[in-house]
């Protein structure tokens, strides 16, 4: 087997997974996009298990198999943020999230900070 084809093949999924997380807003097509870029890295592991005969036997593919579970685990989270998001913003679009702002807890309006269990502190 030429090991090439499968290389080239992962290298193009694995850019095109890199250029969807750089360029999407929205944030179903960079969840989309992150899993790409893990089924690439899977057929990289699985190709160079079966061309590069190592020590250990079949280690890319068990290797393969925890990927997909991290995955399917990726899945399950990214989908909850997801749904969050869209609940709190009725919007899946990533450039109106405000990454440093955060609501206040239980209808605060000053400026007072919250500890870590939403106590309020400073006063």
């Amino acid at each position: 087997m030429r090991p090439v084809i499968p290389y080239v093949t992962a290298a193009l999924l694995f850019g095109v997974g890199v250029y969807g997380v750089l360029r999407r807003r929205n944030a179903v097509l960079l969840l989309m996009s992150v899993e790409l870029m893990l089924n690439a890295v899977n057929l990289l592991l699985v190709t160079s298990d079966t061309t590069v005969r190592a020590v250990l036997p079949q280690t890319g593919q068990v290797f393969t198999l925890f990927v997909i579970v991290i995955a399917a685990a990726e899945v399950g989270v990214g989908l909850a943020i997801v749904l969050h998001l869209y609940r709190l913003r009725a919007s899946v679009a990533l450039d109106g999230v405000p990454l440093t702002d955060a609501p206040p807890l239980d209808g605060a309006t000053d400026a007072t900070p919250a500890g870590p269990l939403g106590e309020r502190v400073g006063r």
